[in-house]
């Protein structure tokens, strides 16, 4: 896992800006969020344990931008898995490969 490569492309994928540290012996990048408030933040984590995957659950970004976000992520290093598809009433999805080897979905309400 290289972190700052991580970080570039996230940051370029999806225009927000991530948090670097290091804690307990791990280094993270964290995703924006609201401290106290509703909703699911997480970090990017290297250190034992933590291996990249493309097996194991998805994780689902929100946006109302989702063919912006598409078109940047081939750019930026990662690999569409699913086409951006629709779901009925529920909106519109794409998973893609981040350019660690994660799989990662994409979401928009219509």
């Amino acid at each position: 896992l290289d972190l700052e490569r991580a970080q570039k492309f996230y940051e370029t994928v999806f225009g927000f800006k991530m948090n670097p540290q290091s804690n307990a012996g791990y280094e993270m990048v964290w995703f924006p969020g609201v401290q106290n408030s509703a909703g699911a933040t997480g970090a990017l984590m290297k250190g034992m344990g933590y291996k990249p995957s493309l097996e194991g659950s998805t994780i689902y970004f929100s946006t109302n931008e989702i063919d912006a976000v598409i078109s940047r992520i081939e750019v930026a290093g990662g690999k569409i898995h699913v086409p951006k598809k629709d779901i009925g009433e529920y909106g519109l999805i794409s998973i893609f490969e981040d350019s660690e080897g994660n799989r990662v979905g994409i979401h928009q309400m219509k």
